[in-house]
């Protein structure tokens, strides 16, 4: 079975996931009430994003009286892995062996204990495999 991508997050929909990662299960109300300042929205556009964030399987939700409400699909965790498996995939899909060794140097440029722990993550993976 083949892997869901996922696409970036914007701006809005990002700060509205925090809300949900953070409170959930929350109604389109309470994550308006919840963001202020530069994140503050409209209510109609918090409840925009949020059916759209529906729509794209970042949210599930149930009803609740007349509102619904939501509850993340996947942790933040899994998200952020999620979607940095699909953005090395499509890099190394792209550009192969070029795109393994500028992350190997860019791990290094980091923090030269990535290396070690890229290591760790190769030899475990190679165990699973057998």
């Amino acid at each position: 079975m083949k892997k869901r991508t996922w696409e970036p997050l914007g701006t809005l929909e990002a700060a509205v996931m925090n809300v949900v990662w953070t409170h959930s299960p929350v109604t389109a109300r309470e994550v308006c009430d919840r963001m202020t300042g530069r994140e503050e929205r409209a209510y109609t556009t918090i409840m925009t994003t949020m059916d759209r964030l529906h729509r794209k399987g970042l949210l599930e939700r149930e009803k609740d009286g007349l509102a619904w409400r939501y509850t993340p699909a996947l942790s933040q965790p899994e998200f952020e892995k999620a979607l940095a498996d699909g953005l090395a995939a499509d890099i190394l899909q792209s550009h192969g062996e070029t795109a393994l060794a500028a992350f190997v140097d860019a791990a290094a440029d980091v923090d030269e204990s990535l290396l070690d722990r890229l290591a760790q993550l190769i030899a475990a993976r190679r165990r699973g495999r057998r």
